[in-house]
């Protein structure tokens, strides 16, 4: 069992979170922390929990059992505390297609009661990193999947947050772009906001300060990445993951 480090320095602590739906088990006795600024890969096959995992410490869904803290706080009874000190990106659903570059990050900067003139002066610096500052007017909908994946990362952590949580942000984009927002994910965490990334991708592992690899609904390894290719002999993270779900496999069996 992994044991959730206790010290001022985690803005995550889990220990044995158990998500049921009826009989199925979603997340079976999850247990780990994440440090502040740190960048810390929640990583699996599609279907292994990571998305019920994030929306539990997001404040979106109830665990079953266990204790559980984010940003200092209860998932159980402070979930509005919890979601005041987050920003969340999903690969589904972002931004609103229909409204302008401006109007999304004016609504979603009005949701964190953020001022008018502190949310033109924080977007207006994001769009001129970016390059883009004359779409600021577009409607996204216009706009290239490249352009709108970095958008939605920037209306994300536009209010300062705390812990951002980027639930399968790469999905859908060619490699170049992957590598481009994880220059921006690196920039962020330096400034000291943590990241909580989930992803099925393996090569995004190594970009990771730390990953946890989910095998159905359970932690089966957690460490760095290059601890995890020392631990199991692997010549990448892929070969990690490959290893944990052979073994799994063989488990079952038995």
């Amino acid at each position: 069992m992994y044991e959730a480090k206790e010290n001022n320095g985690n803005v995550i602590e889990a220990v044995d979170l158990v998500k049921r739906f009826g009989n199925f088990v979603a997340n079976d006795r999850l247990t780990f922390s994440v440090q502040r600024g740190e960048i810390f890969g929640f990583l699996g096959a599609n279907g292994a929990g990571k998305t019920t995992a994030i929306r539990i410490l997001c404040g979106l869904s109830k665990p079953t059992s266990g204790q559980i803290r984010v940003a200092g706080y209860d998932v159980y009874t402070r979930t509005e505390k919890i979601k005041q000190r987050i920003g969340y990106m999903s690969q589904r659903f972002s931004l609103y297609e229909d409204l302008t570059v401006w109007e999304n990050f004016r609504f979603f900067g009005g949701i964190y009661r953020m001022k008018s003139a502190l949310i033109r002066e924080r977007a207006d610096q994001m769009l001129g990193r970016l390059g883009i500052l004359e779409l600021s007017d577009a409607v996204i909908a216009s706009l290239p999947p490249g352009i709108r994946q970095k958008l939605a990362f920037s209306v994300a952590i536009l209010h300062k947050p705390e812990i951002v949580f980027l639930d399968e942000p790469t999905g859908g984009v060619d490699p170049v772009t992957r590598r481009q927002f994880w220059e921006m994910i690196y920039e962020a965490a330096a400034t000291g906001i943590t990241v909580f990334v989930t992803t099925h991708y393996m090569d995004e592992a190594e970009y990771c300060n730390r990953v946890s690899i989910m095998v159905d609904g359970k932690i089966e390894a957690l460490d760095t990445p290059e601890q995890l290719k020392k631990t199991y002999n692997a010549g990448s993270m892929n070969d990690v993951f490959l290893k944990l779900a052979r073994r799994n496999e063989e488990q079952m069996k038995e």
